[in-house]
């Protein structure tokens, strides 16, 4: 008679085989069998990550033309389980087919001999319980060479070579392979804006890393890592004639609508801690994947202050909001001796029907002296509104209201003050924290254009543009200038 103990290993075995057979055909299954606890239903951007990978092995990831893709591109945030899935990938493919040569290349030696020694041991894992599936179980044929020690470089029973993991910018020589892998080639912000660091690493991976492809039948090539820099090797390769030959797979770590991708792994509370301690463009850079070319940004240093001198004057310079997708940005400065010091920021797309009364308060609250508002598309009545909820609502006249028509360009404006920005406005050593928005748009502005938000530009110029002429009255230019704006 059949116990119960029996019928439950029965069912454990059958369950079991059952899993060993599915992960075999298809690599998610592989990676949700080895690690349960990491690929769950409720990290779906890992499933796609998987299947992703493994329809560019089989060669059905299609491109326009029908032809299949021989090579990727994964641009996904950090910590979002690339890496690991690479190394679950590497063990897959060489229990698929024991004949398979991988090579892979991370910034350094170090992470490149860890993620072969991942591989490695993942393939010679034993069992610590009866029921738990490891390698073996699913791939019973394919085994470590014994005596095959080095954790770089190493092969299966049977086969001479299946595995090399250098550092960028190491030998390979001699090697070949059919799966070439590149894992997280830069190290560091610091690295990732040097642009003798990024040609050095292009060469290496043109002159000596392609040239290891192996012309076999099946032989793919996977790039992986967050972007940085336009001038990284993603961006280089999708700047070349070959940009067409390589599938992008790319990721944001928050969509459209402010959902996180994957909350276990990166939630929202702690994303908006990064978004007021990261340096806004490396955030773009890394979390939605937009590379900054730090030679396109426009503000390349700030002045800063601990302590503020006796101001000769305060004032403010806004600019309202033209359209629903745009900024208010209203600014506080304080000025002596030609410099300003930035006090305060008010930046917001709330309506009219918050802004005037808020705008009011905060240059009340500001002790502004002359506050200039560019009269706009719907500015003069915003300067009128205001100037009148400073009476109703705060009782004092001390604030004098200078609306004024703005009728230059406003990119030529920008680019003309930028010098005299740097140079000239201090900033509190806070700003990132206090005015996270504001400065995500002051610190990401590209003087060639394509800025999303210049609200925020914008109002500094403005600004700026006061302070100098203020400043440098012998100028008869500055002074119609000036005059221009109600003075």
């Amino acid at each position: 008679m059949t116990t119960a103990r029996e019928l439950l290993e029965e069912k454990l075995r059958r369950r079991n085989q059952q899993r060993i057979e599915a992960s075999r055909e298809t690599f998610w299954e592989y990676c949700v069998t080895r690690a349960p606890s990491f690929y769950k239903d409720d990290r779906p951007h890992l499933k796609t990550i998987a299947e992703t990978l493994q329809d560019l092995y089989e060669g059905t990831l299609p491109k326009s033309n029908g032809e299949p893709y021989e090579n990727l591109i994964m641009n996904i945030p950090p910590r979002h389980g690339k890496s690991r899935t690479l190394i679950l990938f590497c063990e897959w493919v060489l229990g698929k087919d024991k004949e398979n040569k991988i090579i892979t290349a991370s910034y350094n030696e170090d992470l490149a001999t860890t993620f072969s020694r991942y591989t490695r041991d993942g393939i010679s894992e034993e069992k610590l319980y009866p029921h738990e599936i490891v390698f073996s179980d699913i791939f019973p044929d394919v085994k470590i060479k014994h005596g095959d020690g080095s954790y770089r470089q190493w092969a299966l029973e049977g086969q001479f070579f299946n595995y090399k993991g250098a550092g960028l910018g190491g030998s390979i020589t001699g090697k070949g392979g059919n799966i070439l892998i590149v894992d997280d080639p830069i190290k560091n912000a610091e690295e990732a804006f040097n642009d003798a660091a990024l040609d050095k690493q292009w060469q290496w991976f043109t002159d000596t890393f392609l040239s290891r492809q192996e012309q076999s039948e099946r032989s793919i090539k996977v790039v992986n890592m967050t972007r940085w820099s336009k001038n990284d090797i993603c961006g280089k390769l999708l700047a070349s004639e070959e940009a067409d030959e390589w599938f992008v797979l790319l990721i944001p770590a928050e969509d459209e609508n402010g959902n996180m991708l994957c909350p276990p792994l990166l939630n929202k509370k702690n994303f908006n801690s990064l978004k007021r301690l990261m340096d806004p463009a490396i955030l773009e850079a890394n979390y939605f994947q937009q590379p900054v070319d730090i030679k396109g940004r426009l503000y390349k240093s700030y002045r800063y202050y601990d302590s503020l001198p006796q101001f000769e004057r305060i004032y403010s310079y806004t600019d309202t909001a033209d359209e629903g997708s745009d900024y208010l940005c209203s600014i506080v400065a304080g000025v002596y001796q030609g410099e300003a010091y930035l006090l305060d920021v008010y930046y917001t797309k709330d309506g009219m029907e918050t802004t005037e009364k808020e705008t009011a308060s905060f240059f009340v609250r500001n002790k502004v002296n002359t506050a200039i508002i560019e009269a706009n598309t719907g500015g003069r009545g915003f300067a009128r509104n205001v100037e009148r909820l400073i009476w109703e609502n705060h009782n004092t006249r001390s604030v004098s209201i200078k609306p004024f028509h703005q009728s230059k360009n406003k990119m030529a404006r920008i680019l003309t003050a930028s010098s005299f920005v740097q140079e000239h406005i201090y900033f509190p050593r806070d700003w990132k924290k206090r005015w996270p928005e504001f400065e995500r748009d002051i610190s990401g502005f590209n003087k060639e254009g394509k800025n999303k938000n210049d609200d925020a530009p914008d109002a500094l110029t403005g600004i700026a543009e006061y302070v100098d002429f203020n400043g440098n009255s012998s100028s008869s230019k500055k002074l119609n200038a000036l005059k221009s704006m109600g003075f």
